[in-house]
């Protein structure tokens, strides 16, 4: 009976329309829409990762080799296997024009390229044209940026190695881009028989070969991956097929979406500031209709279900709402946005995207309103005889307090199970929680510190008056701190930390990087690579290591991602070298073996990540170099400080077990800013081979991809911040009656209007500045803990930001204040003390 009746009063009430819910449902719509927009495009990206996966990849399937071609027998099997079979070869090298000199990621490839997709080239001709060349020289098209660095017009000559080649028009786009994740330099894109004379592929040397299949109609990628796995094991070839053209590029996408849902949650949270002012504020006024029905008999349950019933209805309006703007605004800017990213993306309706945001919004709306309307349940009806305008104090039921614990549990565990990134996710959600109870606390240390300054302030009028205010109502300073503090916090948190990595990556790196890295120096050249650069003042060191590289299929004779998982080393090859005296970093663990040490092969292995990988000394890795497996016997562990950006290698060998591989050296020279493009130029013209990679271009590089991260993470900390405002409207707006009311009083009483009008101010002011110096802490501290944790780099303050954070909090309530004290001025006193009365 209890529920008919609350269905009947349910609906009563809700034909008296939005009034009053306006707040409510512009928290609830921003804050779910932002996360179906994100939901969106990480499955429309995602979507079209998978449709595009050949188009990306360049192939039905791909095989990779590193430091080696195919040989026959692997070639003829390709042949059989595949319609069409394409030859890739990819590397760095320098390329040469005049007195400029410029690293560049070279693509050599053949007839047959590219199996999928189109090169796009500038003037338009076919791909075969552009690299047939021009006056006896082989052509080569490279991206318009390498091209201006070289000063180079169509038709020009550049150098890479000891070969000539002529520019013959430039690369627009090339389709399986996305497949090569982060590149360190422009593309130069010419044939692979062009290459025979330029002394770049010579033994040792650093590159990738990847052969691009495409496969019969009828063909299976499954059973054609097993059928490769099993023709070439212990070959050290890496399969990759149209599942999933480009990983990378796939992962990427994922964390950042979990990222960004993330950032909307902290909006969603601050919405629900403003969603549960709002229930409040309007249970309040129905609290004389609460008393009656009391009166006539309505139990507690049937009082909370009238209520929630009301406030579902509401919230099912305002989510229906947002997933119909989040559906449809990917879909609207798709023509427009879709052009702008650099991997293919598939807009249309995600109905998991939009379950998943709406799962969020009607978790988060229970949880904000929850609490109060299961005090509602507590008015008695003795409140008909007592003023309406009080509060209910006392704490909900027990039962209440149980299911807000579960929901709150619920939304952890869907937040959770969604991410990918689980560890990171529970540790930014109990940020946010954490974040949460700072402001919350904060805000009610604020309104008892404003009690006694108001009254130690009795000789400046307007200040005494915004202090009594702020003292004097929970709700606002509450409402305020938490709304625009939260926001501001995100914001803080993603400021500080872009802040600190671009120092970590562009000023603190280089003071103790090398100026260079030299990679593919034959044996034969190291004394002479040595004598030059020795002969060079402003040269302060050397540091030279043999060079190869592997890949760890197994760990203890078990396939090294059973063991392992998808840990980071684990990733494609490994840099490997070998030595006879233990490196200058130190064992923590272990033996280095004896000099002429001529046993079973042995490694000593970088420590934190043999701690990551759960490896431990005496475990035996199985390493494939250049197709051949080298089963070693893990004997020491060592310390390795890859953030020194010097000669660093993840396995070091016995040199007895390497001996005959072909190989290369790698080189570090440390020099004067002003030596390094002396140093390029000796290099370069002595050597057409060696290739220099200048660490400072590398860094930024690094840092232009993170602005672009950062600016994502901006954007929806933004967003955050605007849902802030909206609570902070919100606030404002409830409080108009409370402040016409106080300005009646004091115009009764001889103030001005000025006068009233700065003591608003200064209440905002008070507020504003509260809010940003608590957002400020709890800002930095997330951020301290996410680059120190997560990052695992030094951090430091960034004040620019800091301030900034501080005087946004200023700037936004006082806005906000004065907007909406200039109605309660205009309002005649008597009018409003006989509305009162």
């Amino acid at each position: 009976m209890s529920a008919a009746l609350a269905v009947r009063f349910a609906w009563r009430e809700l034909r008296a329309g939005f009034s009053g819910f306006w707040i409510f449902l512009a928290c609830l719509v921003l804050g779910v829409s932002a996360l179906a927009v994100i939901g969106s495009l990480r499955a429309a990206i995602q979507a079209g990762l998978q449709q595009q996966g050949a188009a990306l990849l360049g192939g039905d399937a791909e095989i990779a080799l590193t430091y080696r071609f195919a040989t026959p027998a692997e070639r003829l099997w390709l042949d059989t296997t595949a319609l069409r079979v394409s030859e890739v070869v990819d590397f760095r090298s320098l390329a040469v024009s005049a007195d400029a000199r410029t690293l560049t990621q070279v693509k050599a490839v053949d007839a047959q390229y590219p199996l999928v997709g189109e090169v796009v080239l500038e003037p338009a001709m076919t791909l075969n044209h552009a690299l047939a060349g021009a006056d006896g020289l082989p052509g080569a098209v490279m991206e318009a940026v390498l091209v201006a660095q070289l000063g180079l017009d169509i038709g020009d000559r550049f150098r890479l190695g000891a070969q000539e080649f002529v520019l013959t028009a430039l690369l627009v786009r090339e389709p399986d881009s996305a497949s090569a994740g982060f590149a360190l330099a422009p593309r130069t894109l010419l044939r692979s028989e062009s290459l025979a004379q330029s002394g770049l592929l010579a033994p040792g040397t650093l590159f990738e070969t990847r052969y691009r299949l495409d496969l019969p109609p009828a063909a299976s990628l499954a059973q054609s991956q097993a059928q490769a796995e099993a023709r070439f094991a212990g070959s050290g070839i890496r399969w990759r097929d149209s599942r999933n053209g480009a990983p990378a590029v796939a992962q990427f996408v994922t964390r950042l979406g979990d990222f960004l849902i993330l950032v909307g949650l902290a909006g969603l949270a601050i919405g629900g500031v403003g969603i549960h002012a709002a229930v409040r504020a309007y249970l309040q006024t129905k609290r004389p209709v609460i008393a009656i029905l009391r009166t006539l008999g309505a139990g507690r349950s049937t009082i909370f279900l009238t209520y929630f019933l009301q406030i579902g209805a509401f919230s099912g309006a305002g989510i229906a709402a947002a997933l119909a703007l989040g559906g449809l605004l990917p879909l609207v800017v798709a023509p427009f946005f879709g052009a702008l990213l650099p991997v293919p993306a598939v807009f249309a309706f995600y109905p998991a995207a939009l379950g998943e945001a709406a799962l969020y919004g009607v978790l988060c709306a229970m949880i904000f309103t929850l609490w109060p309307l299961a005090r509602a349940e507590n008015v008695h009806p003795a409140a008909l005889f007592r003023n309406t305008t009080g509060e209910v104090r006392q704490l909900p039921a027990p039962r209440y307090l149980l299911a807000l614990a579960l929901l709150i549990a619920l939304l952890i565990g869907a937040v959770a199970a969604f991410s990918q990134a689980r560890v990171l996710t529970l540790w930014t959600l109990a940020g946010i929680a954490a974040a949460l109870g700072v402001l919350t606390l904060a805000a009610l240390a604020v309104r008892a510190l404003a009690r006694p300054l108001a009254q130690s302030s009795a000789a400046v009028p307007t200040l005494r008056w915004a202090l009594a205010a702020v003292s004097g109502s929970v709700e606002t300073a509450v409402s305020v701190i938490v709304s625009l503090g939260l926001g501001l916090s995100v914001l803080a948190a993603v400021g500080q930390i872009e802040g600190n990595l671009r120092n970590a990556i562009i000023r603190d790196l280089p003071e103790v990087a090398p100026s260079y890295f030299f990679v593919d120096i034959q044996k034969e050249q190291m004394p002479e690579f040595q004598t030059l650069l020795a002969a060079d003042p402003l040269v302060d060191r050397i540091d030279t290591a043999p060079m190869l590289r592997g890949v760890i299929t197994h760990i203890n004779g078990r396939p090294a991602q059973e063991v392992a998982g998808d840990h980071w080393v684990l990733e494609g090859d490994r840099g490997i070298t070998y030595a006879t005296a233990p490196p200058e970093e130190g064992l923590t663990a272990g033996t280095w073996w004896p000099e002429g040490y001529a046993g079973p092969p042995l490694v000593s292995f970088a420590a934190t990540e043999a701690e990551e990988m759960g490896l431990s000394l005496g475990d035996r890795l199985t390493v494939n170099v250049l197709g051949r497996d080298i089963t070693a016997q893990i004997s020491s562990l060592r310390m390795v400080d890859f953030s020194m950006a010097g000669i660093g290698f993840i396995m070091v060998i016995n040199p007895e077990a390497l001996a005959g591989a072909p190989h290369s050296f790698i080189a570090t020279v440390y020099a004067e800013p002003q030596a390094e493009g002396r140093i390029l130029r000796a290099v370069s013209d002595t050597f057409g081979n060696i290739t220099g990679i200048r660490v400072r271009d590398a860094i930024e590089r690094v840092g232009v991809l993170l602005a672009g991260i950062a600016s994502a993470t901006t954007y929806g900390a933004a967003g955050a911040l605007l849902t802030g405002g909206l609570v902070l409207i919100g606030s404002a707006v409830s409080g108009q009656r409370a402040r016409a009311y106080e300005a009646a009083i004091l115009k009764t009483l001889g103030a001005t209007r000025w006068r009233i009008l700065m003591s608003f101010a200064l209440r905002a002011a008070f507020l504003g500045v509260a809010a940003g110096a608590v957002a400020l802490l709890v800002g930095v501290l997330g951020a301290w803990a996410l680059t120190y944790f997560v990052l695992e780099t030094d951090f430091a303050v960034i004040w620019p930001n800091a301030l900034a954070v501080v005087a946004g909090g200023l700037l936004a309530n006082l806005l906000a204040g004065l907007g909406f004290g200039w109605a309660p001025l205009a309002a005649k006193p008597s009018q409003v003390l006989r509305t009162a009365d």
